[in-house]
């Protein structure tokens, strides 16, 4: 365990972080801290011999498409932007390859874990 002091609001708290392996994480968010400029889509399992689902973290509407079908792309790049809590998230790839399918438009109305993009 590791205690760290950190001030929030002009107040000031004690708190203790167990680390962990990176094998042991397994998170889902409840709320997005405002600090957040990137967001990672929620994992997900290769649900189909078509290639890895990204999906919606959150609902939103989506803002921006940065991509079109057949680009090829590196984990990382951008995707889409996606306005949440009046705030717009970058939705990222997880991994490389090339875009197969896009199902979704500037100014839809998405939930959290709608398939956005399919990448093979």
């Amino acid at each position: 365990m590791k205690k760290y002091k950190i001030n929030l609001n002009g107040k000031s708290y004690e708190v203790e972080v167990e680390e962990i392996t990176e094998s042991e994480v397994q998170v889902e968010p409840k709320s997005v801290p405002k600090s957040v400029e990137k967001i990672k889509s929620i994992p997900s399992k290769k649900t189909s011999t078509q290639g890895e689902d990204v999906k919606a973290p959150m609902p939103g509407t989506i803002v921006s498409v940065k991509a079109n079908e057949g680009d090829n792309i590196k984990a990382g790049d951008v995707l889409l932007v996606l306005e949440a809590m009046k705030m717009e998230n970058e939705i990222v790839a997880p991994v490389d390859g090339q875009i197969t399918s896009i199902n979704t438009s500037k100014g839809a109305s998405v939930t959290g874990g709608d398939v956005l993009i399919t990448i093979g």
